[in-house]
């Protein structure tokens, strides 16, 4: 697949794509961004008011230095107003400060809430897609820095304003000293803006480069990684590959900085001399007496003002470059549909299920994974379906569970097309614990199976319950405050204890626990006991299937387990190809009997 070109955003798109940033942060917090307004501007004009005093005061100094009796009242008058002037400053800083960090909370928590609401309403195979996962990564991370993204759209415009503001003071003073300085700023502004935008070139190719380097370093600061990274012997040569990534990503940057610096030097050098020019004239101004002394003060701020605005104007503009291109991505990723959850909602638990000639092909894959797989599944019926790794058989249980939409055939429950259904009451009967279980290490052993069903009350008898089908109740009880305990070790409970770390087995017997908790009337499992010893799972599954209230659908590659099942479904390749009890499919010596023969004989 080729390599998606970063977006180059024409200046309309631009300014559509600030607009949508200033419309957005408006929704959220009106008043912030209308503080944020005005403080750009007083920011911008205050400084030169500022000056434009303390250069009144200095000639009113000045002149009453030299005798004349009225100019000492008009400079404390000067002062005071000066004086004033920085307090309002000092005094609108901080409630500026105040209300850009409640406008951060506000529009942050918004578009975040956003985002993880519409992350988990996307089709499941979203998921899997990995152009749906860049996009997603890109949207967050446009949602998580946005409130920094109006900050800067501030920055822009409180940089815009300084530089006008100076240019238009200095022009009041004289018109070509306004002039000189626009034609010394428009070299640095032309090479800042050029040197910023191939530092984001630089940062937009060199993603994986920084990708696999923070991949690195994250596999070497896990503790559950450092005994393989020792016993392989790699830590040296990972800590030597960073290096390298590292300095390729860095040394990059500094190398065309280093092309740029003698160019940077002649800018500046030329805004140093319009700088200087402005003086040297205000100076000979002011010997000839054609201008008052104050106004060198005035003049040096003045010029200082408008080269640094228009510098700052670029930095920033540079700098929100590849935010404000973010935002179509975010914009695009909440327009994604969301899976329609409308149908007919479930009132039964015992309904037939039937998987009628089930074709599926991955998105974006040429060649099918399921080829017409028909199954039927009766009320209080225990089935298992086997298979080599790769036969499709966690792929089917995606589709009887409704995560995919089949790219053939159907789904039906109690006679009606899955797809007509309200797929939150399907998933209601649903109890399903997958090879990759969930381990919630922020929450104790309790929560951890209370987190099967909390649509309900918490009930202490369906956690007994729970416990004992799961044959968790043993290693729970040795735990430092049993049930109460925390599962990791990185917790620590109130009265300063660490939580305590579960072996494999344990964990999937938690998990078991969970599932039984939720107490559906079908239960599917899917490989839930591979670090369970056999002799115990053999128990599990034993009380499991002398439970005819509930359907159980299992998949296992352990023969103790599926030879109790009713029906027994052998998939090959994607295709359903043996079928029946485990009499039956031994009888016919075939693809079952095969693959089971080693536990057969033991």
């Amino acid at each position: 697949m080729a390599k998606k070109e970063k977006r180059k955003l024409t200046t309309r798109q631009y300014a559509t794509a600030i607009a949508g940033v200033a419309k957005t942060t408006y929704k959220a917090a009106p008043l912030a961004v209308i503080v944020q307004l005005i403080g750009s501007i007083i920011t911008a004009v205050l400084p030169i008011v500022t000056t434009y005093f303390a250069a009144l005061t200095t000639t009113a100094l000045a002149e009453a230095y030299a005798g004349n009796p009225h100019a000492g009242e008009q400079a404390m008058i000067y002062v005071i107003v000066t004086a004033s002037l920085g307090i309002i400053m000092t005094a609108w800083g901080s409630i500026e400060r105040y209300v850009t960090q409640l406008m951060r909370y506000r529009v942050e928590a918004g578009m975040s809430d956003r985002m993880y609401e519409k992350f988990l309403t996307l089709d499941f195979w979203r998921y899997d897609d990995k152009e749906t996962a860049d996009l997603y990564d890109r949207a967050s991370q446009f949602a998580r820095f946005f409130p920094y993204v109006f900050d800067s759209l501030a920055r822009i415009l409180t940089q815009f304003i300084a530089m006008i503001a100076g240019l238009g003071a200095l022009i009041l003073v004289s018109w070509w000293l306004g002039l000189i300085v626009v034609v010394a700023v428009i070299p640095g502004i032309w090479i800042q803006f050029r040197l910023s935008r191939r530092s984001t070139k630089h940062w937009n190719e060199n993603v994986n480069v920084r990708r696999s380097q923070n991949m690195i370093e994250w596999s070497l600061l896990q503790p559950k990684h450092i005994a393989e990274l020792r016993l392989y012997g790699v830590v040296r040569y990972l800590l030597d590959l960073r290096m390298q990534l590292r300095d390729k990503d860095e040394k990059a940057r500094i190398d065309f900085e280093r092309a740029s610096i003698f160019k940077k030097l002649g800018a500046d050098a030329l805004e140093a001399i319009a700088e200087v020019i402005a003086l040297l004239w205000i100076v000979t101004q002011i010997i000839a007496r054609e201008q008052p002394i104050g106004q060198f003060i005035y003049v040096q701020q003045v010029v200082s003002r408008a080269l640094g605005g228009a510098s700052g104007f670029v930095s920033a503009i540079s700098g929100v470059d590849e935010d404000i291109a973010n935002l179509f991505d975010y914009q695009e990723f909440m327009a994604l549909p969301s899976r329609t959850i409308k149908g007919k909602k479930l009132t039964g638990a015992s309904l037939p299920i039937e998987l009628r000639n089930i074709r599926f092909k991955y998105p974006h894959a040429e060649k099918e994974v399921l080829h017409g797989i028909s199954i039927t599944i009766q009320p209080h019926q225990h089935i298992a379906i086997v298979g080599e790794n790769g036969a499709g058989k966690s792929t089917l249980i995606k589709i009887l569970t409704g995560l995919y939409d089949p790219t053939g055939g159907s789904v039906m429950i109690g006679g009606t097309n899955l797809k007509d259904i309200d797929i939150t009451s399907w998933h209601n009967l649903l109890g399903v614990l997958q090879q990759e279980y969930l381990s919630y290490g922020f929450a104790s052993a309790r929560d951890n199976i209370y987190l099967g069903d909390t649509s309900k009350p918490y009930s202490q008898e369906r956690l007994e319950h729970a416990l004992d089908r799961a044959e968790a109740r043993t290693f729970l009880n040795k735990l430092p405050k049993k049930l109460d305990s925390f599962v990791n070790p990185w917790m620590e409970d109130d009265e300063g204890n660490n939580g305590t770390d579960l072996s494999g087995g344990q964990w999937q017997r938690l998990a078991l626990a969970r599932n039984f908790y939720r107490d559906s009337p079908i239960i599917i499992l899917d490989e839930p006991t591979s670090a369970i010893d056999a002799l115990a799972e053999s128990r599990i599954f034993k009380h499991l299937f002398a439970d005819k209230k509930r359907t159980v659908v299992t998949i296992s590659h352990r023969l103790t387990t599926v030879e109790r099942a009713d029906v027994i479904y052998m998939l090959q390749d994607g295709k359903l190809i043996e079928s029946g009890t485990h009499k039956e499919l031994v009888a016919k010596r075939g693809a079952y009997y095969t693959m089971f023969e080693s536990q057969l004989h033991t």
